[in-house]
């Protein structure tokens, strides 16, 4: 009889299937603390947005769309991508440039739960869309 070395299929089976096991539970988490991550992240430049807006309004006596605010180097050109963090932002100007709304919109479910909203007040909020917000906080502002 020989001496084989080696391990058996079984053997090799049962070690994916522990090895699946761990994944199933572990992915998950990833995601949620991925999404965590981008969600404060998001918050952070929403700040760093109302900061600018409050720079440009002082300048120019108006507010300022993403690539203003852009050109005058008082954000980054991150702000223009279509994922930065996992989130989109965009700024609508209102009646004449003195009033704002800037967004922050989840790029995709799996990066994001989600969407903050700020105006000319610069408090940041969650948004008033109902499966975009934590439960109950429609609206309210961020904490």
């Amino acid at each position: 009889m020989k001496n084989r070395k080696g391990f058996s299929l079984l053997e090799l089976l049962i070690v994916v299937a522990i090895i699946l096991i761990i994944a199933t539970i572990a992915i998950p988490s990833l995601l949620r603390s991925r999404q965590a991550a981008n969600e404060s992240a998001a918050v952070a430049n929403m700040r760093n947005l109302n900061t600018a807006q409050v720079s440009y309004s002082s300048t120019n006596g108006t507010y300022g769309s993403i690539p203003d605010l852009i050109r005058e180097r008082l954000l980054d050109d991150r702000y223009t991508n279509a994922n930065f963090n996992g989130y989109r932002f965009t700024v609508v100007l209102a009646s004449g440039s003195r009033n704002y709304t800037a967004y922050a919109t989840g790029a995709a479910p799996n990066t994001s739960r989600y969407d903050y909203y700020s105006g000319p007040d610069f408090v940041i909020r969650f948004s008033t869309a109902v499966t975009r917000a934590p439960n109950g906080m429609t609206g309210d502002p961020v904490q």
